[in-house]
């Protein structure tokens, strides 16, 4: 019952989100070719193949709800094959053969080679000690936390073209960054925790690394959210 609750917040969460991209992708780009949905299935497999990595191959025991909520739920609910399948009739019924065609060979191409090189960057972030480096006395998890600014990033650029191309008001825009903001700072910095316990870490011995790598991981995240922020406004 658990996995059933996390997984359809999860699916809810990546539903929203999805909506929310493809409808300002299209804003931006017009109607004439699905470069919402291309952009969305694109951009989901490749953190479905870098998670994988991270969050299944590098098992953490107690984060199975954790798992299937991101992989299962958010990314399932953000890519999207039925909406691909529609919008490629759509073009065929309407006589543009060769853009869908081409919708179908950069979709299939696209999502298979984005999904390849999310496996091939996790991989390369975890085969050095698998992840961690120890200094002194505090413990770096740094393939979680490239993976974590990488989402961050993400999330700067997209909040930047929705909040350029939707019109909101202003109320609405500063409650999407927040809530944004902090259900990712708070996600991300959780399952940093979950990891270094699994590792053999714990509150008792070692409070002061853990706090260490959770206020780090913020602070990270939030600089590379602002750097696409900033990357957003150029594009």
């Amino acid at each position: 019952m658990n996995q059933l609750i996390v997984v359809a917040l999860g699916g809810a969460c990546g539903a929203i989100t999805r909506f929310l991209v493809s409808s300002g992708i299209y804003q931006w780009l017009g109607r004439d070719f699905p470069y919402g949905t291309l952009v969305v299935n694109v951009i989901g497999s490749f953190l479905m193949g870098l998670l994988t990595e991270g969050l299944i191959l590098h098992r953490i025991s107690i984060g199975m709800e954790y798992r299937a909520a991101i992989l299962i739920g958010f990314i399932g609910a953000f890519t999207t094959f039925s909406t691909f399948s529609l919008e490629t009739f759509y073009l065929l019924e309407q006589g543009s053969v060769s853009r869908a065609a081409l919708n179908i060979a950069v979709s299939v191409g696209g999502c298979l080679l984005a999904v390849w090189l999310g496996l091939l960057c996790g991989k390369g972030l975890f085969s050095y000690s698998g992840g961690v480096v120890q200094w002194s006395n505090a413990v770096i998890p740094y393939a979680l936390l490239i993976i974590n600014a990488l989402g961050a990033f993400l999330i700067g650029i997209i909040a930047t073209i929705l909040l350029q191309k939707i019109a909101l008001p202003m109320e609405q825009r500063a409650a999407i960054i927040v809530i944004m903001l902090g259900s990712y700072l708070t996600l991300s910095g959780l399952y940093l925790i979950l990891f270094l316990i699994d590792q053999g870490y714990s509150f008792n011995s070692h409070l002061n690394a853990m706090l260490g790598v959770f206020v780090g991981n913020g602070l990270l995240c939030l600089f590379v959210v602002w750097l696409g922020l900033l990357t957003g406004r150029q594009i």
